[in-house]
């Protein structure tokens, strides 16, 4: 008898090894459930740290947060300069201005003579939380989970092991609530010092949460009702009303009611988060937030995906129907007066390395992409005029380009205090002209930014009121109105500035040699030293010798505060899109010295004068006046050299609508709309199935088991024998 074969007929390993592969596109990373669905996909690099609103400050967190949470405003989405609307709120604040006896001012009053400013908030009615623990009631009408047991505390892991929900109404009274957070100590948020200079009362608020606060619990802080506490600086006049009081006149304020620093909180969110134990497992504000707005948290894995889905109790809002010049062409009006949001979910998966975000995206596994330099030259070129343009790679896949520049400006500065480089002294004010002028930074762009900035022309990026276009706009010290264009002047020219200052082919006067300028630097990785190896040619070019003192981070700032650098590079990115924003990192009262954000130390009385009086004005004709005279004062004296504003390159794919940067808003993602159908299909026509390896797998396999088939055959017909 012979025995039992342990070979597979040969067309069955073919049939089952193709019968593995499954339907195409076969590296689909999403379960196939999730097919057709109306899911938007992202990505995102770096775990958010902070989900709770009175500590999150980071544009990775906001991506999140902005979505779930609603404060009384928000940016208009499609509209240029960035306007505020309401969101929750009825309507824009009513601004009511007091003298210091209290006695009503006209609009128009004398800021010196505003003693208190009063925010009057009304929200609309009829706006409920998302489904949450926090909320569920039983039939009595006590919450079920505000006062668990150690026990019941213990077996809690995650917030579905809470499983009964509710909601509630959204009242003036959690936004209050929100802003007394804002000054409770052990919530550490970013903005308690500048809040407690300008909210009437906040810093004894501060220090009365502190003293009448229980003490931590196993380094864990219990509930404390902030309700209980009296503020004068909020305080809620009925149910869907509430009044915030400022010292002296803020008018920028009211950009910041548009941050989720002052979204709602509801106390019963504090309370369920605020019983012993639940914090070991990470039942906080900080990994469940609790909001009002269209999407909610229904998966926080930070070390794999997060996801936002619909909230089921959304109030409802309406795509705008009105926009810029051109946004009806673009299509962005096709959706005017139509419910949002347009997506169900969105699914957002960690990427932490940009090859394969890039890879997935070409692929059409993720709808929108930034462009890292490891991808730029294969997703931009740019054409005869220097314009970004789609490479054809990108356009065959109808790949869709969107550039912005942003509400941010990186600069060159010349510490103000330094006895060569600063003063008030001609001389010295024409060695700063000089070196601007030299210091190309459209060259920088173009080597170091791959293209992605506009030079700079003043303080002011475009998009924030004041910042003026085209020849009225240009910096014409360093700059002259050529061909319909800006165009830097020549480095003869620059010469002459350091001739006439009294550095004649950049050497000084008094011993000969070529100056000397220390360049604090705070990168010293690879492309760090390109970058500053290129900064010494610019000054060589004058003939004045760079030296570089690279450092960390720590530091340069420790540099930057006690005023003992030279010249340098630093950035800032706008809070909220008005002038005072950029201007008052040029105020004197503000010189780093002195612990402000005025790092060159610049103190021009005039522009300081200036200053204060258009902080306080309202946008129009008369503050853009002030405006063109701060800029022209700071463009002769030369404390930076304007740098450049960045610009932002995106990429979505066609079957994403209503894109459109806003460098303002963070909550845009109701805003887009999805076509899952073309999706599917030109996910399927550009992932078809690579049968070439396994049909060779499959033909060595043949090839293996044929010795082995024929050694088998062989021995069983010697047994026959």
């Amino acid at each position: 008898m012979s025995r039992a074969r342990r070979f597979l007929p040969l067309p069955m390993v073919v049939v089952l090894l193709l019968g593995a592969c499954g339907q195409p596109p076969w590296n689909n990373p999403y379960p196939a459930s999730q097919s057709g669905e109306n899911i938007l996909y992202g990505a995102f690099t770096e775990r958010p740290k902070h989900l709770d609103p009175v500590r999150s400050y980071s544009e990775n967190e906001y991506a999140f947060i902005a979505q779930i949470y609603e404060p009384p405003l928000q940016y208009h989405f499609l509209k240029r300069p960035y306007e505020l609307v309401p969101l929750t709120a009825r309507a824009l604040p009513e601004v009511r201005y007091l003298d210091a006896d209290g006695e009503p001012l006209p609009a128009d009053a004398d800021p010196r003579q505003v003693a208190v400013s009063e925010y009057l908030i009304e929200i609309a009615p009829g706006i409920h939380y998302q489904p949450h623990p926090a909320f569920a009631k039983d039939a009595q009408g006590v919450y079920r989970y505000h006062r668990l047991d150690a026990q019941a505390i213990a077996r809690v892991n995650t917030l579905h092991d809470l499983p009964e929900t509710g909601t509630r109404e959204l009242i003036a009274e959690d936004y209050v609530y929100q802003i007394k957070r804002l000054a409770t100590p052990w919530l550490h948020s970013p903005i308690a010092g500048l809040m407690g200079e300008h909210i009437l009362g906040f810093k004894a608020l501060r220090e009365r949460i502190a003293a009448e606060a229980p003490a931590p619990v196993d380094a864990e802080r219990l509930f404390f009702d902030l309700r209980q506490v009296p503020f004068e600086g909020a305080e809620v006049i009925d149910r869907y009303r509430y009044r915030i009081r400022l010292k002296g006149r803020y008018p920028q304020f009211v950009y910041w009611l548009a941050m989720p620093f002052f979204a709602p909180m509801p106390w019963e969110a504090e309370a369920l988060y605020g019983q012993l134990g639940m914090k070991q497992s990470n039942l906080t504000l900080d990994w469940y937030p609790v909001g009002t707005g269209p999407f909610m948290l229904s998966e926080n894995n930070p070390n794999l995906r997060m996801v936002l889905a619909r909230n089921p109790h959304f109030h409802g809002e309406r795509y705008p129907s009105e926009g810029m010049p051109g946004d009806r062409a673009a299509g962005l009006l096709a959706d005017a007066g139509q419910p949002l949001p347009f997506v169900d979910r969105a699914i957002y998966s960690l990427e932490q390395e940009s090859i394969p975000y890039w890879n997935k995206f070409l692929q059409g596994f993720y709808d929108s992409s930034g462009v890292s330099s490891d991808a730029f030259d294969q997703a931009i070129q740019f054409d005869a005029a220097g314009e970004a343009d789609l490479t054809d790679e990108m356009r065959e896949k109808g790949i869709e380009l969107v550039t912005a520049v942003q509400t941010s400006i990186w600069y060159m500065g010349f510490n103000m205090l330094d006895p060569l480089l600063g003063g008030e002294s001609e001389r010295a004010r024409l060695l700063r002209q000089a070196i601007s002028i030299a210091v190309d930074f459209d060259e920088y762009i173009s080597i170091f930014a791959n293209g992605r900035g506009v030079e700079g022309q003043g303080p002011l990026p475009p998009g924030i009121f004041g910042h003026r276009q085209g020849e009225a706009g240009i910096n014409p010290y360093v700059f002259d109105w050529r061909d319909g264009r800006a165009r830097r002047k020549s480095l003869d020219e620059a010469k002459a500035l350091l001739a006439e200052a009294g550095y004649r082919d950049g050497r000084d006067p008094d011993s000969g040699r070529p100056l000397t300028i220390y360049y604090e630097a705070m990168d010293a990785g690879p492309d760090g030293k390109a970058r500053l190896n290129w900064m010494r040619k610019r000054f060589a070019k004058l003939g004045i010798e760079l030296v570089v003192r690279a450092t960390d981070y720590n530091r340069f700032q420790e540099k930057m505060r006690k005023g003992t650098g030279q010249v340098f590079m630093w950035g800032w990115n706008a809070d909220y899109p008005d002038p005072e924003n950029f201007f008052f990192l040029l105020y004197g009262p503000n010189r780093k010295v002195d612990g402000g954000e005025n790092a060159a130390n610049y103190q021009n009385p005039e522009f300081d004068r200036l200053f204060e009086r258009m902080k306080n004005m309202d946008d129009g004709p008369e503050r853009q006046a002030v405006i063109d005279r701060m800029t022209e004062i700071v463009r002769h004296d030369a404390p930076w050299s304007f740098g450049f504003y960045p610009k932002a390159f995106s990429l979505h794919h066609q079957w994403l609508d209503n894109v459109k940067p806003n460098l303002m808003a963070n909550n845009t993602l109701k805003y887009r709309r999805l076509d899952p159908a073309l999706r599917e299909q030109l996910r399927a026509r550009w992932n078809p199935p690579v049968l070439w390896p396994i049909a060779a797998l499959v033909a060595i396999l043949i090839l293996g088991a044929i010795p082995a088939f024929l050694v088998a055959r062989r021995r069983e017909r010697s047994r026959a024998r």
